[in-house]
C-alpha cells in the first residue's frame, strides 16, 4: 500500500510549508494547493485520502470548494478537516447559514481545527481519519 495523500488548500505559503513538513516527515505524501479552485482540481487528478481545507481564502474559499467536494460523487466521502482563524461556534454558525442556502444538503465538515494548530494535535486528527475514516471528530 502507497503512502496516504494528504491535499493541504490555505492561501497562507507560511501554512502550507507547516501542514507539509508535519505531513512529510510523518510518512505521508502532501499535494499543496494555494486556493479553492487549484485545491479542486488537485482533488480530482490525485484523490486524496485526507483535505485539510482553509475555509477563508482569496478566488474561491475554503466553504465552496467544500461544497464542490461534497457534490462530486468521486471525492464526496474523502474526510475534509476545515481550518480557520474564525472560532468553532462562528465558524458552526455560518456554515448553518450556508447550508440553509443549499437547500440544506450540505454535510459538517468531518472535524474543524481553529488557526494555529499545534502540530501534534493536527496530526492525531488527521491520522484518526486516515486509520479509521468512519471516526467524526470536532476539536
Amino acid at each position: 500500500m502507497g503512502q496516504k495523500r494528504i491535499l493541504v488548500v490555505d492561501d497562507e505559503p507560511h501554512m502550507r510549508i507547516f501542514m507539509a513538513t508535519l505531513f512529510e516527515t510523518s510518512g505521508y505524501k502532501p499535494v499543496l494547493a494555494k486556493n479553492g479552485a487549484e485545491g479542486i482540481q488537485k482533488a480530482r487528478e490525485s484523490t486524496p485520502d485526507l483535505i485539510i481545507l482553509d475555509v477563508m481564502m482569496p478566488g474561491g474559499g475554503g466553504v465552496e470548494m467544500y461544497r464542490q467536494l461534497k457534490g462530486d460523487k468521486t471525492l464526496k466521502d474523502v474526510p475534509v478537516i476545515m481550518l480557520s482563524a474564525v472560532d468553532d461556534k462562528t465558524f458552526s454558525h455560518s456554515l448553518k447559514m450556508f447550508r440553509i442556502t443549499e437547500n440544506g444538503d450540505l454535510p459538517e465538515p468531518d472535524a474543524y481545527v481553529e488557526k494555529l494548530p499545534e502540530a501534534d494535535k493536527l496530526l492525531q486528527i488527521a491520522e484518526t481519519f486516515l486509520l479509521n475514516s468512519s471516526v467524526n471528530v470536532q476539536e
